[in-house]
C-alpha cells in the first residue's frame, strides 16, 4: 500500500483490484475484532460486510464519485460499514396489516416481472443509481436508454397490478 495515492485511483478505475484485495488481506482481522466490539458480528459476517464495503468502495471510485483518497482509508472504510449496518437493519415497527398487504401483493407482481425488469428497478431505487450507472451495470448504450427501460419495467408493473386488481 506504498503506491502514491492517485496511482492507486488510476489502477482502481482501471479495473486493477489489487490494492483492494491486499487492503483486504492485510485489514479483515482487525475489522473482524471492530465489528464484534462495536456491532456483534461474528467473523464470517464481518468479512463479508468488508467485501461488500469495499465492492461499494470499487463502485464508487469506478463511476467517479469518489475522486480522491481519503486521508485515513480505514476510517472512511469503517464508516461505509456502519452506513451498511443501518441500511440493512429492519424496522422495528410493525406495519399495519392493510400496508404490509399491499407490499406483499406488490412484492408478488415484482417476481412476475422479468429479471431485467426486477434489476433495473433494483438499481434505481433501492441502491439509488443514477440513469449513467444502471447503464453501465446492464450494458446498456446510454443512461437515455436505461431510464427508457425503467419507464418500461414500472409500465408493466403498473399493467400488473391493474389485472390483479381486477
Amino acid at each position: 500500500m506504498n503506491q502514491p495515492l492517485a496511482e492507486t485511483l488510476t489502477h482502481l478505475r482501471v479495473g486493477n483490484q489489487s490494492f483492494l484485495i491486499t487492503f483486504y488481506q492485510e485489514n479483515r482481522d482487525l475489522f473482524a475484532r471492530w465489528a464484534r466490539r462495536q456491532h456483534q458480528l461474528e467473523p464470517p459476517a464481518a468479512h463479508e460486510l468488508l467485501r461488500t464495503v469495499l465492492v461499494e468502495f470499487y463502485d464508487q471510485v469506478a463511476d467517479g464519485r469518489l475522486t480522491k483518497l481519503p486521508p485515513d482509508l480505514r476510517a472512511h472504510v469503517y464508516g461505509m460499514a456502519v452506513q451498511e449496518l443501518q441500511t440493512a437493519r429492519p424496522a422495528t415497527e410493525v406495519l399495519p396489516a392493510a400496508e404490509a398487504g399491499r407490499r406483499r401483493r406488490l412484492l408478488g407482481l415484482f417476481g412476475q416481472l422479468s429479471s431485467d425488469c426486477q434489476q433495473v428497478l433494483m438499481f434505481f431505487y433501492f441502491r439509488g443509481y443514477n440513469f449513467e450507472k444502471v447503464a453501465g451495470k446492464m450494458g446498456f448504450a446510454n443512461a437515455t436508454v436505461a431510464r427508457l427501460q425503467k419507464a418500461n419495467c414500472l409500465r408493466r408493473l403498473y399493467e400488473l397490478s391493474l389485472k390483479d386488481s381486477a
